[in-house]
């Protein structure tokens, strides 16, 4: 199980210079990080360690990490963030 300074690491690191990322990326560190397996989580703090301007062409255009665990994080977070959507 996660402790709760690493979420709040986490969180810190999830708010990013753009609007657009942070609407993306703190709803999920606040509501599935901490379900993640030690494997997802690497991957996700790896993810977090990108400039916004390539998460930024990862989340909200057709660019596409060439990594295959980042790809997979990226599709993860963005079907949550669909998900949520539709239930609000």
């Amino acid at each position: 199980m996660i402790e709760q300074a690493e979420l709040n690491r986490l969180f810190w690191h999830s708010r990013r210079g753009m609007l657009e990322l942070d609407l993306l990326l703190v709803p999920f560190v606040q509501e599935v990080v901490a379900t993640l397996e030690p494997a997802a989580l690497d991957t996700y703090e790896r993810l977090l360690a990108h400039e916004d301007t390539e998460l930024f062409q990862w989340f909200l255009t057709t660019e596409r990490p060439d990594d295959p665990l980042l790809a997979d994080m990226v599709d993860s977070i963005l079907r949550y963030n669909t998900d949520r959507a539709r239930q609000h």
